[in-house]
């Protein structure tokens, strides 16, 4: 990775920057739907985070990624979302559909994954608000019904800033940089689109 983007903002920057209208967008449609109102909403709400899931789960068992961001790349997040929709009792069959709308993401062999799993692995500081509420409204946990809310093991904001520093580490170039933001709004619209379709 040649050429290095000198004199342009960290990658981590970018990504933020880039993404932050579609960000803020999508925060606002799942607020309006209201998915901590009650548990039948919540379970729609789990549905959109178990296709992302689904949708990111082999960029996490590949090994170029892992040794690009070493030691950073957690792939039992999946399971955490899956051991949440047992708890609330959702049935094979609508996990099968959720599955089957991951696997049509497409995800580009490339830069691009560097977009999908900063999108994936920023969910986990949102998620420090939305387990209080869920805890509030809800009576769930991060040991039942809201595994996948729960703080990384070396704490959300450590594991994080050690996440960007990795991400900025990489020294990719100008255009590979676009891509990576190309894949974090990709993933964004993803969940956009499972929000629409289940919330």
């Amino acid at each position: 990775m040649s050429e290095v983007a000198n004199a342009a903002p960290p990658l981590s920057r970018r990504l933020k920057n880039e993404t932050a209208s579609v960000h803020e967008t999508l925060d606002k449609r799942i607020m309006t739907a209201a998915p901590f109102s009650d548990r039948q909403r919540y379970a729609r709400f789990l549905r959109v985070q178990l296709r992302l899931h689904h949708a990111t789960a082999p960029l996490y068992r590949d090994a170029r990624l892992q040794a690009g961001l070493p030691g950073l790349l957690d792939p039992n997040r999946l399971e955490a979302v899956q051991s949440d929709c047992a708890d609330l009792g959702l049935s094979p069959d609508v996990l099968d559909d959720d599955r089957r709308a991951a696997a049509k993401a497409v995800i580009p062999d490339g830069c691009e994954a560097f977009g999908w799993i900063y999108t994936q692995e920023g969910s986990r500081m949102g998620a420090a608000i939305l387990l209080k509420e869920v805890e509030r409204e809800l009576g769930l946990s991060s040991a039942f019904g809201a595994r996948h809310m729960a703080a990384h093991p070396d704490g959300r904001a450590p594991h994080w800033r050690r996440f960007k520093a990795a991400l900025d580490a990489l020294g990719l170039t100008a255009g590979e940089c676009q891509r990576a933001v190309a894949g974090a709004r990709a993933a964004f619209r993803f969940v956009q689109h499972s929000v629409d379709d289940l919330m």
